[in-house]
């Protein structure tokens, strides 16, 4: 009898060796880093979002205010050339950010594929590695 790929049979009887279980739980491990670092992307891309929105805001001001500026805990005034400097500043902070978290997602998602390519090998149908989101 022969069976097509993602057809489940309870009755095999599959061995599962201490690799094969370590190779699984790293593949699991670097799978929620995978995703820890999707949604640090997403907050990182929403604060570049608003810093963007920040400087549309600024373009309606007049160049003789001073303008609120949070460093850390404390707002500080200045002007707004010093003002716009510190966003950009802060945008590309964050691009740089965003830029290391992306290449850090594909050598984890490099990783996953190589243990997933050796887990299918060996379990085929009887083990589910796919993220059910997508």
């Amino acid at each position: 009898m022969a069976s097509g790929k993602g057809t489940y049979q309870p009755d095999s009887d599959v061995h599962i060796s201490f690799e094969d279980q370590q190779k699984i739980n790293k593949f699991a491990r670097l799978n929620a880093k995978a995703d820890d670092i999707k949604d640090e992307l997403k907050v990182k891309q929403n604060d570049i979002k608003n810093l963007e929105e920040a400087v549309e805001e600024l373009a309606l001001t007049d160049d003789s205010e001073k303008i609120p500026f949070l460093v850390g805990e404390v707002f500080i005034c200045q002007g707004l050339e010093d003002t716009l400097k510190s966003l950009e500043d802060m945008k590309c902070k964050k691009q740089n950010e965003i830029g290391d978290l992306e290449l850090r997602c594909e050598e984890l998602k490099s990783q996953m594929s190589e243990l997933k390519a050796h887990l299918y090998g060996k379990f085929g149908s009887h083990i589910n590695l796919e993220n059910e989101e997508e």
